[in-house]
Formats: structure tokens, C-alpha cells, sequence
């Protein structure tokens, strides 16, 4: 079945798990040294597979996975630049908790590469995500940084 022909909610669903799962794939690949390619070929295989009963073990759109994390890996001078130019002075990515720094990551990634997709829009989704990971506090900074940025990046849909 495609994309177009599910409900809104089920494709809703579906790019949120690919955000949660590119956002893993990052984090993996920054823990470990791994190369982009073998952590895709990891949670393709893991989370994004069939389970042995042919269930689907994770709903996500593996298409959108694959291009937030390889929009990070082809972008990751510009997003990372865009994310130091909204932290304080003398503030490096290295400071900012690991997860952090991969929702970061993606969704600038995800402002930088699909421009069809709304900033607003964007923003929810992984300020959604970082309030899954974090407490409020945390999950605001996240807030005030991709809004700082998706401004930057995109001052016509400011």
C-alpha cells in the first residue's frame, strides 16, 4: 500500500517513527564510529524490519529514515553551523547531551533538505520528540534552538 492511499494519521504515525529512528541511527553512529550506511542497514534490520511472525516491528517510513540520516551526513557542516550560531557564545555541539545534539541534528537536517515540508511543522515533531526523551527543561532548549534556526534557515516562513 502507499503512502497517499493511508489515512492521515497512520502516515503521521509512520514519519514519526522515522524521525525517532533517524534520531536513534545518529546517536548510534556518534556512540559507536559507525558509518551511516551500516547504522540505516542496523535499524532497517532491527526496528524497521519484520519480526519473525511477519509483523512489523516499528512503524515508520523507511524512505524518510533513510534521508533524514543521510541528509545529516551530507549536510553536516551547514547543520552543524546552524546549530553553534543559536548556542551562547563559546558553547561547542560537544557540550550538549548526545541525544540532544542528534534531534538537533535531524531536524536541521530535515529544515535543510526537505524544504516541501513545513518548519512548523518540523518543529513539533521534534520538540515532540525531544519531550519523549527529556524534561521540560530540556526539551524547551531544544525548542528555542530549532526555532532560532528553522528562522535562520527559512526567514520567508518566519
Amino acid at each position: 500500500m502507499t503512502e497517499q492511499k493511508l489515512p492521515f494519521d497512520i502516515i503521521r504515525a509512520r514519519r514519526a517513527g522515522a524521525r525517532l529512528a533517524a534520531v536513534q541511527a545518529l546517536y548510534q553512529m556518534e556512540q559507536t564510529g559507525q558509518s551511516g550506511k551500516a547504522a540505516i542497514r542496523d535499524l532497517m534490520d532491527d526496528r524497521l524490519g519484520m519480526g519473525a511472525d511477519e509483523i512489523p516491528i516499528e512503524e515508520a517510513d523507511p524512505d524518510l529514515f533513510k534521508s533524514i540520516v543521510n541528509a545529516t551526513i551530507e549536510h553536516q557542516t551547514t547543520v552543524d553551523k546552524a546549530i553553534l550560531s543559536r548556542l551562547s557564545k563559546g558553547w561547542k555541539l560537544s557540550r550538549l547531551d548526545s541525544t540532544t545534539r542528534s534531534i538537533l541534528r535531524a531536524a536541521v537536517a530535515e529544515l535543510v533538505a526537505h524544504q516541501e515540508l513545513s518548519r512548523r511543522i518540523l518543529l513539533d515533531e521534534y520538540v515532540s520528540l525531544a519531550h519523549d526523551f527529556f524534561d521540560k527543561t530540556e526539551a524547551n532548549f531544544v525548542n528555542a534552538v530549532l526555532d532560532n534556526v528553522s528562522k535562520d534557515l527559512r526567514p520567508e516562513e518566519a
